[in-house]
């Protein structure tokens, strides 16, 4: 089974993941590089691992995350009540920046938060889609000792 297989698989389950097969999937991707996300805005969807973040985000109408540059992105692209998306800048205290971090022994693109101490890690599947994973510190970052899991897909140009 392919990778992009096992994605499309969990994202179709309807029984909660266990963040350890979202580890195991981790392990074997590609780093992401900045260049990988810079100039699209893409899609975003959560793992359901049942961490709190994915409600938070339900409630939030979370359409995913604009790269407009490294130091000019979107992390809480969501929708507004006419339906626009807008970037959620009070939930997430500002905006975010993508930084080359060593996560897991690795280098890989991390995205910054302005206001909060949370960075979101990614891998690359393909080119048209990446895994994100919450690190940081508090309850937003960790519910049961355990990360916040979620992918991207290429929507559109910016």
């Amino acid at each position: 089974m392919s990778i992009q297989d096992e994605v499309a698989d969990l994202r179709a389950r309807t029984d909660r993941i266990d963040p350890r097969e979202l580890d195991a999937l981790w392990a074997r991707l590609e780093p992401c590089r900045p260049v990988d996300l810079i100039g699209y805005r893409w899609r975003g969807f959560a793992f359901d691992t049942g961490h709190r973040t994915g409600a938070l985000l339900g409630r939030i109408h979370w359409y995913g995350k604009a790269f407009a540059s490294e130091f000019d992105v979107q992390p809480l692209l969501c929708r507004d009540d006419s339906g626009k998306l807008v970037s959620d800048i009070g939930t997430g205290h500002g905006e975010a920046s993508l930084w080359e971090v060593v996560f897991r022994g690795e280098v890989t693109t991390t995205m910054v938060y302005d206001g909060m101490p949370v960075f979101d890690h990614f891998k690359k599947v393909d080119d048209d889609t990446v895994i994100g994973v919450m690190n940081g510190k508090g309850n937003l970052v960790f519910d049961g000792g355990e990360h916040f899991w979620f992918g991207l897909e290429r929507d559109v140009a910016l």
